[in-house]
């Protein structure tokens, strides 16, 4: 691709993913631009650029993934140094965007945390935004720049179509999943089941029953974020319960905080797939997890935006 880009494109990874940074970078064909991020005694974040980016369509990729605060501050400064080193455009590559889970007020006297984010990259000097499986699409909404919404079912749809998988049923284990185990379900031409369940408190999930037939069937758990783990092992517990032969799990993004781990080895799950979009360390690499890179789809997009191209064939 690389022969097709002017000089003008540069590329920058802050701390939260360099892995999948060096990824994009290969699959554009650019070099990583240097910059440095230290830290002051007291913790204060400090940046350096190493280069001139004066004029130039530059790409930050990070993710707010644990630490949140720190790399949402990294990411902050970093906007500010760009913006005021004369960059032309600077695009944010969020692969995970952090605090999306408070995008309403549930209750009373609840922050709107997803829009206070936007506001805060808005402030700072971004340009856009790309990002993949936001936790609610209308996420989309808060923003007054142009945001570009990847999807990552494609990617795990084609790791499923790989395994020739027998009489498949693709669960949602919530009603809010509905949609995205429906794009799943459409590209491998499958049914769909619903887990009904109630959540009395953030991270406490109570599964209550299946809607939709399960028995005798291979059924694939989806959801965008699996974080303690605690709703996608119960589910998969019911499932199997319920007559399911065997509990494929999935997601985009690999939060995977707290017991997940332990939930995992212990559950039912044959194999939970998850993308890339945030960086594992070596502990959490268990044999039951694959990792599918987002490296192809995220350079294709950072290419078709700098060369104002559209991007709506990345869904296909």
């Amino acid at each position: 691709m690389s022969q097709y880009l002017d000089g003008n494109l540069k590329l920058f990874a802050l701390n939260s993913n360099m892995k999948l940074a060096e990824e994009i970078a290969q699959v554009i064909g650019v070099e990583l631009g240097k910059c440095s991020v230290s830290r002051f005694s007291d913790g204060e974040i400090q940046i350096n650029i190493e280069e001139s980016i004066r004029g130039g369509d530059v790409f930050v990729i990070q993710s707010t993934s644990a630490p949140v605060n720190e790399h949402l501050m990294e990411l902050l400064i970093m906007i500010d140094a760009l913006k005021r080193a004369s960059a032309k455009t600077i695009n944010i590559v969020m692969p995970y965007y952090g605090y999306a889970r408070q995008d309403r007020k549930a209750r009373s006297r609840e922050p709107i945390t997803a829009k206070l984010v936007a506001n805060l990259l808005e402030t700072a000097g971004a340009s856009r935004v790309i990002t993949l499986d936001l936790h609610a699409p209308q996420i989309q909404g808060f923003f007054d720049i142009p945001i570009d919404h990847l999807m990552g079912v494609p990617i795990l749809a084609d790791y499923f179509r790989s395994k020739n998988l027998n009489d498949i049923v693709i669960v949602s284990p919530d009603h809010g999943g509905v949609t995205r185990a429906r794009r799943l379900a459409d590209r491998l031409k499958a049914p769909i089941a619903i887990i009904d369940k109630r959540r009395p408190k953030p991270n406490v999930a109570e599964v209550m029953n299946i809607v939709g037939q399960v028995e005798g069937k291979t059924a694939i758990l989806i959801d965008d974020i699996i974080d303690t783990a605690g709703t996608i092992t119960l589910a998969a517990n019911a499932l199997i319960e319920n007559g399911a032969t065997e509990v494929y799990a999935c997601c985009t993004h690999p939060v995977l905080s707290g017991p997940a781990i332990e939930r995992i080895e212990n559950s039912k799950i044959k194999e939970l797939v998850v993308t890339n979009s945030i960086a594992l360390p070596a502990e959490k690499k268990i044999d039951k997890i694959v990792e599918l890179s987002v490296a192809p789809l995220i350079g294709e997009a950072i290419i078709r935006v700098h060369e104002m191209q559209s991007i709506s064939a990345l869904f296909d």
